[in-house]
């Protein structure tokens, strides 16, 4: 079993589990669950907050029901690896709304970009106005999702 951290017990682990699945539920509803009073339940998920387990809490909407059913994966290589070219990249990228996630890998390409899109046209549309427009970009490789065969934001703990 992988150790997730030190400062964690078993009950601030279920605790966090609990909330990673259904972060709205109320104190009393996961005090319950989690087999603690609801005034240390409370203490707890404050801590917990408070040491940066807990970032923040969120809706996560379903991009089919708000017409963007598009997933494609965007491979970016650079051309050049120097920093103000890394931070002027990044910068305009966290710009677009598109974009939800932008990674800087190690392998062929320098980063990838998970971006939605309502269809084949709107990506068009993005990739026009936004990402060939990017500072530093050598080469673009696109890949739309077909399925998304599972998806959590869940981490494992």
């Amino acid at each position: 079993m992988k150790e997730i951290s030190p400062s964690l017990d078993d009950t601030d682990l279920r605790i966090l589990r609990v909330l990673q699945k259904q972060g709205r539920m109320s104190n009393a509803d996961l005090s319950e669950q989690v087999n603690l009073s609801a005034s240390a339940c409370h203490r707890r998920v404050q801590r917990l907050e408070a040491d940066g387990f807990i970032r923040g809490y969120v809706a996560l909407l379903d991009a089919r029901r708000m017409n963007m059913p598009t997933t494609v994966f965007v491979e970016i290589t650079l051309s050049t690896q120097a920093d103000e070219v890394l931070d002027a990249f990044e910068k305009a990228v966290s710009r677009i709304p598109d974009v939800l996630e932008c990674h800087l890998m190690a392998g062929s390409a320098d980063y990838i970009l998970k971006i939605i899109a309502q269809d084949t046209e709107d990506y068009a549309r993005i990739h026009r106005q936004h990402l060939a427009r990017l500072p530093g970009v050598a080469q673009m490789q696109s890949s739309f999702a077909l399925k998304t065969v599972f998806k959590t934001t869940a981490l494992p703990v």
